[in-house]
Protein backbone atom coordinates (compact mmCIF):
# COMPACT_ATOMS: atom_id res chain seq x y z
CA UNK A 1 0.00 0.00 0.00
CA UNK A 2 1.58 3.50 -0.99
CA UNK A 3 2.64 5.52 1.72
CA UNK A 4 1.14 9.31 0.98
CA UNK A 5 3.84 12.00 0.63
CA UNK A 6 3.68 15.89 1.64
CA UNK A 7 3.63 17.87 -1.40
CA UNK A 8 3.33 21.84 -1.66
CA UNK A 9 1.75 24.13 -4.64
CA UNK A 10 0.59 27.46 -5.12
CA UNK A 11 -2.04 28.71 -8.04
CA UNK A 12 0.04 30.65 -10.97
CA UNK A 13 -1.92 33.86 -11.62
CA UNK A 14 -2.70 36.31 -14.29
CA UNK A 15 -3.25 39.87 -12.67
CA UNK A 16 -3.29 42.26 -15.42
CA UNK A 17 -3.82 45.47 -13.93
CA UNK A 18 -2.02 44.92 -10.42
CA UNK A 19 -3.86 48.57 -8.93
CA UNK A 20 -6.90 46.68 -9.33
CA UNK A 21 -6.83 43.33 -7.73
CA UNK A 22 -8.35 41.00 -10.34
CA UNK A 23 -6.95 38.28 -11.55
CA UNK A 24 -7.66 34.98 -13.23
CA UNK A 25 -5.75 31.10 -12.65
CA UNK A 26 -3.64 30.19 -15.26
CA UNK A 27 -1.51 27.53 -13.33
CA UNK A 28 -0.67 25.66 -10.86
CA UNK A 29 3.17 24.50 -9.48
CA UNK A 30 3.16 21.23 -7.69
CA UNK A 31 6.56 20.21 -5.69
CA UNK A 32 6.95 16.81 -4.29
CA UNK A 33 10.64 16.65 -2.35
CA UNK A 34 9.83 12.96 -1.19
CA UNK A 35 9.54 11.89 -5.21
CA UNK A 36 11.94 14.75 -6.40
CA UNK A 37 9.46 16.08 -8.35
CA UNK A 38 8.68 19.65 -9.36
CA UNK A 39 5.96 20.23 -12.67
CA UNK A 40 3.67 23.00 -13.84
CA UNK A 41 0.89 23.12 -15.49
CA UNK A 42 0.03 26.56 -17.42
CA UNK A 43 -2.78 27.93 -19.70
CA UNK A 44 -5.07 31.17 -19.69
CA UNK A 45 -8.13 32.17 -20.83
CA UNK A 46 -7.13 34.56 -22.92
CA UNK A 47 -10.81 36.06 -23.81
CA UNK A 48 -11.68 36.45 -19.79
CA UNK A 49 -7.87 38.22 -19.63
CA UNK A 50 -9.05 40.50 -22.79
CA UNK A 51 -12.23 40.96 -20.89
CA UNK A 52 -10.19 42.49 -17.72
CA UNK A 53 -7.64 44.32 -19.84
CA UNK A 54 -8.33 44.72 -23.59
CA UNK A 55 -4.98 46.32 -24.33
CA UNK A 56 -2.99 43.22 -22.27
CA UNK A 57 -0.08 42.17 -24.30
CA UNK A 58 -1.35 38.41 -25.04
CA UNK A 59 1.67 37.29 -26.11
CA UNK A 60 4.05 38.98 -22.97
CA UNK A 61 1.60 36.72 -21.06
CA UNK A 62 2.08 33.49 -22.67
CA UNK A 63 5.69 33.86 -22.86
CA UNK A 64 5.54 34.69 -19.17
CA UNK A 65 3.79 31.40 -18.75
CA UNK A 66 5.78 29.22 -21.12
CA UNK A 67 8.70 30.04 -18.94
CA UNK A 68 7.32 28.38 -15.53
CA UNK A 69 7.36 24.60 -16.87
CA UNK A 70 10.71 24.86 -18.24
CA UNK A 71 12.08 26.54 -14.76
CA UNK A 72 10.34 23.37 -12.71
CA UNK A 73 11.70 21.16 -15.43
CA UNK A 74 15.31 22.52 -15.15
CA UNK A 75 15.54 23.47 -18.83
CA UNK A 76 18.75 25.38 -18.84
CA UNK A 77 17.13 27.72 -21.90
CA UNK A 78 15.00 28.76 -19.45
CA UNK A 79 18.10 30.96 -18.13
CA UNK A 80 19.72 30.50 -14.98
CA UNK A 81 16.95 30.03 -12.32
CA UNK A 82 16.52 26.57 -14.03
CA UNK A 83 20.03 25.64 -13.22
CA UNK A 84 18.72 25.72 -9.11
CA UNK A 85 17.84 22.69 -7.38
CA UNK A 86 14.35 22.07 -7.10
CA UNK A 87 13.74 22.86 -4.11
CA UNK A 88 15.49 26.31 -5.01
CA UNK A 89 13.69 26.54 -7.89
CA UNK A 90 10.26 25.95 -6.57
CA UNK A 91 10.59 28.62 -3.70
CA UNK A 92 11.77 31.45 -6.66
CA UNK A 93 8.51 30.79 -8.59
CA UNK A 94 6.36 30.94 -5.45
CA UNK A 95 8.30 33.66 -4.15
CA UNK A 96 5.31 37.02 -3.57
CA UNK A 97 5.69 40.04 -6.64
CA UNK A 98 4.23 42.11 -8.13
CA UNK A 99 3.81 41.85 -11.58
CA UNK A 100 1.23 40.73 -13.79
CA UNK A 101 2.52 37.09 -13.34
CA UNK A 102 1.67 36.58 -9.15
CA UNK A 103 1.41 33.01 -7.18
CA UNK A 104 -1.05 32.26 -4.93
CA UNK A 105 0.18 31.36 -0.97
CA UNK A 106 1.68 28.00 -0.66
CA UNK A 107 -0.71 25.34 0.40
CA UNK A 108 0.33 21.66 1.44
CA UNK A 109 -1.40 18.39 0.98
CA UNK A 110 -0.71 14.52 0.98
CA UNK A 111 -0.19 12.78 -2.45
CA UNK A 112 0.69 9.08 -3.65
CA UNK A 113 0.97 10.24 -7.04
CA UNK A 114 2.23 13.79 -7.71
CA UNK A 115 2.05 13.58 -11.94
CA UNK A 116 -2.11 12.81 -10.90
CA UNK A 117 -2.02 15.59 -8.22
CA UNK A 118 -0.71 18.33 -10.73
CA UNK A 119 -2.99 17.23 -13.11
CA UNK A 120 -6.25 17.18 -10.57
CA UNK A 121 -4.99 20.34 -9.34
CA UNK A 122 -5.09 22.24 -12.87
CA UNK A 123 -8.25 20.44 -13.53
CA UNK A 124 -9.60 21.57 -10.94
CA UNK A 125 -8.35 25.18 -10.19
CA UNK A 126 -7.86 26.25 -13.67
CA UNK A 127 -10.28 29.02 -15.32
CA UNK A 128 -10.32 27.43 -18.78
CA UNK A 129 -13.22 25.64 -19.71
Amino acid sequence: MPVPSSFDYAVVRVVPRVERGEFINAGVIVFCLEHRFLEARVQVDEARLKALWPEVDLELVRKHLEAIPRICAGDVTAGPIARLSQRERFHWLVSPRSTIIQVSPVHSGLCEEPGMTVEKLSRRLLDVG
